[in-house]
C-alpha cells in the first residue's frame, strides 16, 4: 500500500505524535517519536545557536509514502544522510522559494539523517567579511523572494565522520552544547568547500593578530578555570571579544587544538585527579565532568591515560592498602 501525504498533513501527524512522546532530556532539545500510523523510529531537534537548529532524523515506514511538498519559502538547510536511499551525497538546499516536488520513500527503508537549519545570514557570523555581510561567494544561498538554489555533493569521508560525531555525542549539559556547536561549524564548511574549490578561492588562514593571540590565551585561562561549568563557544568568545569563529581558528593555530578539544582534554585530566582521590564513584567523576554515558567515558580514558577508569581505581586502593 502507497501512503500519499502532503507536507502540512504530515506536520500534524508529528505535532499530535510529539504530544505523546519522550520526555525531553535537557533545554532546546526536543525528541519526538514517529507516529505509529506511518511507522517507528524518531526525530530529535537540538537548539544549537539562537538561530540555528539541528534536526537528527532515524525512523522508517511501514508502507510507501509519497510525500507532496508545496510551493513555499524554505530556509537555509545542510542535509547529510547516513542510511538510506541517497547515502552517497549531501545537500545543501539555499534559502528562498522552494518549488514543489513529490519526495518517495520506500517501506521498511531506514533512514537516518542530520539537517542543519539556519538562517543564511549566520554564514556572515561562522565565514565572516570584514563588514560582517554574508560572503559573496554565498550570496547564491540567500534568494529572499527567488527561487532558491540547491546544491548536491558527493558525501566525503570527513563529512561522514564529522555527522557520526554529531549523532553520537557522549557529552551533555554546557559540554553537549560545545561539542556540537563546533561540529555543526565543522559540517558546514565541509559542505561548503566544493563552492570555494570551484571559485579558486580556497586560501590560507591570516596570522594572527597580537590582540587576538591575547584574547586566545585569555580564553584558555577562563576554560581552566571553569572545568565544572564551562562557558559555551559562543559566550567564550564574548567574554574575550572575538569572534566565535576566530576563537576556534585561533586555539587550533596557537595550540594545535580546537577550544572544545582542549576543555576535555583538562577535564580528563582532572577525572584522573578525582579517581586517585578516591572520594567519588566512577559514575560520579563522568557525570562530573560532563559524561552522560559511563561507557563512552570509560573509552575516552583510556585513550588518554591507556587505563580504564576502574583500573585508576584499583590502583588507588592497592596504594593505600601497601
Amino acid at each position: 500500500m502507497t501512503i500519499s501525504l502532503t507536507m502540512n498533513e504530515e506536520w500534524e501527524l508529528w505535532d499530535e505524535a510529539e504530544m505523546n512522546s519522550l520526555q525531553n532530556p535537557e533545554p532546546d532539545e526536543f525528541i519526538c517519536q514517529m507516529p505509529t500510523l506511518l511507522g517507528k523510529g524518531y526525530r530529535r531537534e537540538i537548539k544549537v545557536y539562537p538561530d540555528l537548529w539541528l534536526t537528527i532524523r532515524d525512523y522508517e515506514y511501514h508502507d510507501d509514502v509519497l510525500l507532496k511538498i508545496p510551493e513555499w519559502n524554505h530556509s537555509l538547510q545542510f542535509c547529510v544522510w547516513l542510511l538510506g536511499n541517497t547515502t552517497d551525497d549531501t545537500l545543501i538546499s539555499g534559502a528562498g522559494v522552494q518549488r514543489q516536488f513529490t519526495l518517495e520513500t520506500p517501506k521498511f527503508q531506514r533512514i537516518v539523517s542530520i539537517e542543519i537549519h539556519l538562517l543564511p545570514e549566520l554564514l556572515g557570523t561562522f565565514f565572516p567579511t570584514v563588514d560582517g555581510e554574508i560572503p559573496s561567494q554565498f550570496s547564491l544561498l540567500a534568494k529572499g523572494d527567488d527561487w532558491q538554489t540547491m546544491l548536491e555533493f558527493k558525501k566525503t569521508a570527513a563529512i561522514n565522520c564529522v555527522a557520526q560525531q554529531i549523532i553520537n555525542c557522549p557529552y551533555q549539559g554546557i559540554t553537549k552544547r560545545m561539542f556540537l556547536q563546533t561540529r555543526v561549524q565543522e559540517l558546514i564548511r565541509l559542505q561548503l568547500t566544493p563552492i570555494l574549490a570551484d571559485k579558486g578561492e580556497l586560501q590560507p588562514p591570516p596570522r594572527l593578530k597580537p590582540e587576538t593571540i591575547a584574547c586566545i590565551h585569555h580564553a584558555r585561562e577562563i576554560l581552566r578555570s571553569r572545568l565544572e561549568n564551562p562557558p559555551s563557544i559562543l559566550e567564550l568568545s564574548q567574554m574575550v571579544g572575538v569572534s566565535d569563529r576566530t576563537l576556534q581558528r585561533g586555539f587550533q593555530e596557537l595550540f594545535g587544538k580546537t577550544a572544545f578539544s582542549y576543555l576535555s582534554e583538562k577535564r580528563m585530566e582532572w577525572a584522573e585527579q578525582l579517581l586517585r582521590q578516591g572520594n567519588m564513584t566512577i559514575a560520579e567523576v563522568g557525570n562530573r565532568i560532563g559524561y552522560s554515558n559511563l561507557g563512552h567515558f570509560a573509552a575516552a580514558f583510556k585513550r588518554r591515560f591507556g587505563i580504564t577508569p576502574s583500573q585508576s581505581l584499583i590502583g588507588k586502593k592497592s596504594v593505600l592498602g601497601s
